[in-house]
């Protein structure tokens, strides 16, 4: 079959495991995908063939012998390049790390490999994974597929890029300030960014993060269907004693009320009638599926998207805006400027003060969404940005940070957030944003379900002008 490519990571691994086709079949059409697309998107920057097919032929062989594949038995998958992948350079997007090639597998790699996936190529992302936009002087731009003029999201924008195509039913993603959220929206994906801890992080090939990125980075899946997310979300949440931050916590926490609060501009921020009509639309659309609607305010998201700020801004001082210089990539130090214009640096009183304020604003969100079980809200006040939108200026940085305040606010508080697809405004992908308390990640998962049950179905798209 030469369109295995178009079928779902769910689809894929039911037949495989059930010996209908092999996995050396699947990964074979989806790396024809792959020659086919990927030289217009430029999404996977990474190749390795003959490493997809021994991967895809040691779960055949598995199969065989009657030994369990793994939930994940045969489903490409593709894999950012920021996280260490064995025998490949851990880049992020920059020359200056061209050459730092992994001698062990991060975590989440190492689970997808155990859960029988089979990684067939690394996507790209901005230099320093910095933006919402995918470019580096490295690896080149990525483009999306919908139109080659709207940015495909970042930083996992070769990730969603790569998806959205059909290269990979399943793509990693990284966020810190939306990394993952944000391409699935502008790519037209579902993107969970999970709960700090859910996920292990670790890079061997680096020095760890300061307390910033320890907190508020993590990794998650872009899909196209809900069963895809949950499934590789599994998979790539199984433990890893190499991070400390990680939480064993059940998948399944029991029944929930279905109780959600729809609030169309946080804050007050400006929302873009396309957008608030997708909102509403997706209330609608619960309140059909039996969940009771309130339509409220919420807490402050200002607060925690302006710790963000100084908590990312602070571990950047601390060595990685000589690298900023360093690598002297024209959008990466213009984008860097800007942030750092926005948010003074911090002492040590004003860290302690930061990490104080936190659990402030951690406590009132978590008692507002004990109360309602989901919040749904914007995934951004505008529609999926123009390529390169936030190198015109530094004013027009400013405007697209004020409509970015769900991706910021949501890290420095470790709550998970899901970005939901629901179709397309004005010729652009278009979703909505479900955010509920630690560890919930079920109950974004069932919203988002009867979300996507009134949506048609993502199919993979050829890039378009």
């Amino acid at each position: 079959m030469s369109d295995l490519w178009k079928l779902s990571a769910t689809e894929i691994a039911a037949i495989v495991r059930a010996k209908q086709i092999s996995a050396t079949e699947v990964v074979k059409s989806h790396l024809a995908r792959i020659d086919a697309v990927n030289p217009t998107l430029n999404a996977i920057v990474q190749h390795m063939p003959e490493e997809a097919l021994a991967a895809a032929a040691a779960v055949d062989a598995k199969i065989a012998s009657g030994a369990d594949a793994g939930p994940m038995a045969g489903v490409p998958v593709t894999i950012k390049v920021n996280i260490d992948q064995k025998g490949h350079a851990t880049t992020n997007g920059l020359k200056l790390l061209k050459d730092l090639v992994a001698t062990q597998d991060s975590p989440i790699v190492a689970n997808m490999r155990k859960a029988g996936a089979v990684i067939v190529g690394r996507t790209n992302t901005p230099a320093f994974s910095l933006r919402w936009f995918t470019k580096n002087d490295l690896h080149g731009q990525t483009l999306n597929p919908h139109g080659a003029g709207i940015t495909p999201g970042g930083s996992s924008g070769g990730a969603s890029s790569s998806v959205a195509s059909g290269m990979a039913p399943v793509g990693h993603g990284t966020d810190i300030g939306g990394s993952i959220r944000y391409p699935a929206y502008a790519s037209g994906l579902h993107g969970l960014r999970p709960t700090l801890g859910r996920l292990p992080a670790y890079n061997p090939s680096g020095a760890d993060r300061h307390i910033g990125g320890q907190m508020m980075a993590v990794g998650g899946p872009l899909t196209r269907t809900m069963d895809d997310l949950d499934l590789s979300f599994r998979a790539m949440a199984a433990e890893d004693l190499r991070d400390p931050w990680y939480t064993p916590a059940p998948f399944d926490q029991g029944a929930f009320p279905r109780r959600a609060a729809l609030c169309v501009r946080p804050d007050g921020m400006d929302v873009a009638p396309e957008i608030e009509t997708a909102l509403r639309a997706a209330a609608d659309v619960l309140a059909a599926a039996g969940w009771e609607i309130d339509e409220v305010e919420t807490p402050p998201l200002q607060p925690s998207a302006d710790i963000n700020a100084q908590l990312w801004l602070a571990e950047m001082r601390q060595g990685v805006d000589k690298l900023v210089e360093k690598e002297n990539e024209p959008d990466s130090k213009h984008v860097f400027a800007v942030m750092q214009s926005l948010s003074d640096p911090v002492d040590q009183s004003g860290l302690l003060n930061a990490l104080r304020d936190r659990v402030t604003h951690l406590r009132e969100w978590q008692l507002f969404l004990h109360k309602h079980s989901v919040l749904l809200c914007p995934i951004s006040g505008e529609p999926p940005f123009d390529q390169q939108e936030d190198v015109k200026s530094a004013e027009r940085f400013k405007e697209m940070m004020r409509s970015q305040l769900t991706q910021l606010g949501i890290p420095a508080l470790g709550l998970p957030g899901l970005a939901v697809a629901t179709g397309s405004a004005a010729g652009k992908p278009m979703g909505v944003q479900l955010i509920a308390r630690r560890f919930r990640e079920d109950i974004l998962i069932a919203a988002g379900r009867d979300i996507e049950a009134a949506h048609p179905a993502i199919a993979p798209i050829d890039p378009r002008p």
